[in-house]
C-alpha cells in the first residue's frame, strides 16, 4: 500500500519533533489504483462477512422462508463470485484483504 517516510534529521522531524509525529505518505502512482481497490475490497469483503453471519443467524432462528434463504443464498454466493474476479483483476490474494490490526489481530476472520 502507501509507504511512510520520515521527514527532517534522523530520529527527529520538522522543528525537532520526534519522527513519528511528522511522518509522511510517499504514494506510488504505479500501484495507487491496486492499492485503492484493495482498501475498498476490504470494506466490501468485511460488510459481506457480515451480512452472511446475519444471514445464517436468522436461517438458524427460523426468521426466513424458503423463498428468502434462497435469495439471500444466491446473493451471497454471487457476491462472493463478484469478489474473486475484482480481486484477480487487481492481483490482490484474500490474504491481502486482511488488514493487521496489531494487538487486535486481523481485521477479518481467517475461519
Amino acid at each position: 500500500m502507501t509507504r511512510a517516510s520520515e521527514t527532517g534529521t534522523p530520529g527527529t522531524g520538522a522543528r525537532g519533533t520526534p519522527a513519528s509525529a511528522t511522518r509522511r505518505l510517499d504514494f506510488d502512482p504505479d500501484t495507487v489504483e491496486r492499492d485503492l481497490a484493495a482498501l475498498v475490497l476490504t470494506i466490501v469483503e468485511l460488510l459481506r462477512q457480515l451480512v452472511e453471519r446475519q444471514a445464517l443467524r436468522r436461517v438458524e432462528v427460523g426468521d426466513l422462508d424458503e423463498d428468502q434463504e434462497e435469495r439471500i443464498g444466491m446473493t451471497l454466493m454471487l457476491l462472493e463470485d463478484r469478489m474473486e474476479l475484482l480481486r484477480e483483476r487487481f492481483g490482490l490474494t484474500p490474504e491481502e484483504l486482511n488488514l493487521d490490526l496489531g494487538p487486535l489481530g486481523p481485521l477479518l476472520p481467517t475461519d
